[in-house]
């Protein structure tokens, strides 16, 4: 039997869902559906296994046609198609485990020649679907990264050795340091380390950890480092996760000195929305998005909207009204220490960012 969590199976939900309804309705910034703006879907492929491509064609009628490398082997109703998909949805919203297998949906689903929850993906990309664009006409098979609501908040950037940034630090000594790095309560030895560390010393920017982290950093912006590196400061030493909140109190303070108001926003959402769509930290990116068609969100009450690049305005103000900062293992990303290097003093401190 096939298990998953709430964010797996809600993959298998979209596929449903889109093949019932044969189009997807755009989002605007509060994940609302806006009623004029749909892009028709002419089919969507799939391929589980190597060399077995499937495509599920959506045509005028009532049946969806299944071709599996090109050979018409099945159809199936987009009334049945509805009905599974509902089903599914509050088998998913009902479920109180974290993992868990759904018999009925997983029978569906082999049916219609689908035997894992999402098929294997080597970068953001989690469903292809073929749109019809009703503006220009064109028909395009784009990638999707798939996020819902409908279990615990996913991560938008996870914690990695690759996400931490190094502060140089001051004005502390190796005593200080030694008692700092002693502080270990699991609960809050993070923030115990950070009040002793602001309060003792002077932490100033050093570089990222990562070189093809800080390379990809730069190919969005010459100075998205730095301004990395304050998001962290206020994290860490002014304990504010709110991803809007933080760019707020820098556009207020204006630490690296941008000329007018709206450069941290501008620049942090384009940092996010590089996330999102393609951009891992430590993998070499050539700044195009893997998940070229954008990002299909299900929320909470099953609705399955798109931001398509198109919308990218609407994607990026909710991906900043919609993340936080937060802390990942210490001891697995090995931040939040004190520890020297040719007689000067550092800590690492890590970025991690999470939907609300």
């Amino acid at each position: 039997m096939i298990k998953g969590n709430k964010g797996e199976w809600s993959e298998l939900y979209v596929l449903l869902r889109l093949l019932a309804y044969g189009k997807i309705y755009a989002a605007d910034d509060q994940v609302k559906k806006i009623e004029n703006v749909y892009f028709p879907i002419l089919k969507i492929i799939r391929e589980e296994v190597k060399g077995k491509r499937l495509e599920y064609k959506i045509g005028e009628n009532e049946d969806v046609d299944i071709y599996s490398n090109d050979v018409k082997i099945k159809s199936i109703s987009k009334e049945r198609l509805k009905k599974e998909a509902d089903y599914l949805y509050n088998e998913i919203v009902n479920m109180k485990s974290r993992s868990f297998e759904i018999e009925q949906t997983e029978k569906f689903a082999n049916e219609i020649e689908c035997y894992r929850l999402s098929a294997p993906s080597t970068d953001k990309t989690d469903i292809k679907i073929q749109i019809h664009d009703i503006h220009t006409g064109f028909e395009p098979v784009c990638g999707f990264s798939i996020k819902s609501e409908l279990g615990s908040a996913p991560t938008l950037l996870n914690a990695s050795g690759a996400t931490n940034f190094v502060f140089e630090v001051d004005g502390i000594s190796d005593e200080q340091m030694e008692n700092i790095n002693a502080l270990s309560n699991p609960k809050s030895k993070i923030m115990d380390r950070m009040e002793q560390i602001f309060s003792n010393g002077k932490v100033t920017y050093s570089k990222a950890a990562n070189e093809k982290f800080a390379n990809n950093l730069m190919l969005i912006d010459s100075r998205m480092e730095e301004i990395i590196a304050q998001v962290l400061l206020c994290y860490y030493r002014d304990n504010i996760s709110d991803c809007r909140e933080i760019i707020n109190k820098l556009e207020e303070e204006n630490p690296l000195g941008f000329p007018k108001k709206g450069f941290y926003e501008f620049k942090f959402k384009k940092f996010l929305c590089s996330v999102a769509l393609g951009m891992m930290p430590s993998k070499e990116w050539d700044g195009y998005d893997e998940a070229n068609g954008g990002y299909i969100i299900v929320s909470a009450d099953g609705e399955v909207l798109v931001y398509h690049i198109y919308n990218r305005d609407y994607f990026e103000k909710y991906l900043l009204d919609n993340t936080k900062l937060e802390r990942g293992s210490t001891s697995r990303h090995g931040f939040a220490s004190l520890y020297k290097e040719d007689e000067k003093m550092y800590m690492n401190l890590n970025l991690q960012v999470r939907f609300k």
